[in-house]
């Protein structure tokens, strides 16, 4: 596992926010007291102006703003395979939209003709080190209910009423 040598962080409706870079890519996004904050972080990294930060940050005063940015950071975050395809999925859920963790486990099943449990996408979901750019909040129960959410189930309420998604509380 490689761990990121950069960090910095920003403020936003959300709270304060840690980034994490190896120096070209974004390698880590946290919420304050999120579970599994800084998972990928190398005990001795610094504080550094990357330009990924300052595109990472742009990014994110236009979200909170209440933008559909387009995605175009270099982002390069740290997994196992399943997890990578897990978090593949996320992204291409569209600004302001849902899925299920059942709807990402068969999305799953199709592309690899395995079985793919809920819980598992659950626990790939818990571990996306890059929150809100890897829009994981995005991802409700199967009645369309909050749950789980590393960041706290009240920044995942946050998060999808600026987005305007519909869910259930």
């Amino acid at each position: 596992m490689k761990f990121c040598q950069y960090i910095t962080t920003c403020r936003s409706p959300v709270g304060m926010l840690t980034l994490a870079s190896d120096g070209e890519h974004l390698t880590g996004l946290w919420l304050e007291n999120q579970k599994y904050f800084g998972s990928t972080l190398a005990p001795d990294a610094t504080e550094q102006n990357l330009p990924v930060f300052a595109q990472a940050i742009d990014w994110l005063d236009r979200y909170f703003r209440g933008e559909a940015p387009a995605m175009t950071l270099p982002l390069a975050p740290e997994g196992s395979a399943f997890r990578q395809a897990v978090w593949d999925i996320l992204r291409h859920i569209p600004y302001g939209e849902t899925m299920t963790y059942g709807q990402i486990a068969a999305q799953l099943q199709q592309q690899t003709g395995k079985h793919i449990s809920a819980q598992a996408v659950g626990g790939a979901v818990g571990h996306n080190p890059i929150s809100i750019l890897i829009p994981c909040h995005r991802v409700l129960g199967a009645d369309g209910s909050l749950t789980g959410y590393a960041g706290g189930l009240h920044a995942k309420a946050q998060l999808l009423t600026l987005e305007g998604a519909r869910f259930r509380t």
